[in-house]
């Protein structure tokens, strides 16, 4: 009876570690050298927006 719980601990376990990796990687703060660029990139997004011009990209342009 106790293999099941054990077993599915382990993945459980297993699967928090493999988000808390990610997590510490993927939510770091902005650094100061970051913000100018994050800004420019969010004009572009708003700009984007307004004039519609998002809707000339292809798949693979908008992606990256």
């Amino acid at each position: 009876m106790k293999t099941p719980v054990l077993v599915n601990a382990a993945v459980t376990y297993s699967k928090l570690a493999t988000v808390w990796y990610y997590a510490k990687v993927e939510l770091i703060p902005s650094t100061p050298a970051e913000i100018p660029r994050a800004i420019q990139n969010l004009k572009e997004i708003v700009s984007s927006a307004q004039t519609g011009s998002f809707k000339q990209l292809t798949v693979k342009e908008a992606v990256t």
